[in-house]
């Protein structure tokens, strides 16, 4: 989650994303399908609204309306860094902060009047001038666009004319809103907490923002933005990527947008129209510790994974 260059320095009319080296699309292959199998089974072990109580996203979940829910999941997903006790901890202090709608909170104070309301706020690198900077910025966005969720699709439809790939041209739509995000002159801290996607880090807590709010309602998502989740990449953290080691969806030992980008295209594989679709289940295995990265009798004796992980899977080759 490395920070790119100031603000300043960015141009949103870059000819290309360099960080994102687009695979070429994956077919299927029997042991695709033996992991497609696998993971279907973990969705359908996977009770999503009980886990959605200990995850992030639960914040979200508390308001009625979308105006709402989109600066909350803002807010949730950019502070989801860390311990999870920790980070509802800090979720919890700025909501408190912000009063009874956020979004009305962002869209009619000022910067300054944000930080005295975050005054003293620190989550890990970040502190309360930088999360009152981002939600400055996003107070204007919503102001220009009507929602964030609107501003998104507006410049996604923008990249996608100007942009071949459609792969590229998603992560130029979402780099440009991060641009929005940080605004000029961002301090160093608010380049951490809204990174650059053109920098080549795997921005989980941005893609999963875009998660939230654009895959399907489904109790723990919640399909409020304008915008197809066939687009979606995965977001990408150790847990995330250790499991997606242990199923041969990546080879690639670094967690970065390279990696969402070769994992989210063997998904596509299982469901073009919804390849993330399988993202909550497989991070709340990991976070659970239950699935380990190498061979582990006791913990993986009742995985519902196991038969597809590499590790009990000594011929799998002879699948491919």
């Amino acid at each position: 989650m490395k920070s790119a260059d100031p603000a300043s320095e960015r141009s949103t009319d870059r000819p290309s994303i360099t960080a994102l080296d687009c695979p070429t699309p994956v077919r299927s292959s029997p042991r695709l399908e033996l992991v497609r199998e696998r993971l279907d089974a973990l969705l359908l072990s996977t009770d999503a609204v009980a886990r959605r109580d200990a995850d992030p996203v639960s914040f979200v979940h508390r308001y009625a309306r979308a105006e709402d829910r989109e600066v909350v999941a803002l807010i949730a997903a950019s502070l989801a860094f860390g311990n999870v006790v920790a980070i509802r901890g800090k979720v919890a202090l700025v909501l408190k902060a912000l009063g009874e709608s956020p979004a009305a909170t962002i869209d009619r104070e000022s910067r300054e009047a944000l930080e005295t309301r975050l005054h003293g706020f620190v989550h890990r690198v970040w502190r309360g001038p930088d999360v009152a900077a981002m939600l400055a910025n996003a107070g204007v966005i919503r102001r220009d666009h009507g929602s964030l969720g609107a501003a998104f699709a507006t410049g996604l439809r923008a990249c996608d004319a100007e942009i071949e790939d459609q792969d590229e041209a998603f992560v130029e739509a979402l780099a440009r809103l991060a641009d929005a995000l940080r605004g000029e002159d961002a301090s160093r801290g608010l380049r951490h907490l809204v990174p650059d996607p053109r920098a080549g880090s795997a921005c989980k807590r941005l893609l999963l923002w875009l998660r939230w709010m654009i895959r399907p309602a489904d109790g723990v998502d919640l399909g409020l933005w304008p915008v197809s989740p066939s687009r979606l990449v995965i977001p990408v953290d150790t847990h995330v990527h250790r499991i997606a080691k242990n199923l041969d969806l990546t080879r690639r030992n670094d967690a970065s947008l390279r990696t969402a980008a070769e994992i989210t295209s063997k998904l596509r594989t299982f469901d073009a129209n919804d390849p993330v679709r399988y993202d909550f289940a497989i991070c709340h295995l990991g976070v659970s510790r239950e699935c380990p990265s190498r061979r582990d009798a006791a913990r993986c004796e009742t995985c519902v994974l196991k038969e597809a992980c590499r590790h009990w899977q000594r011929d799998a080759r002879k699948l491919r």
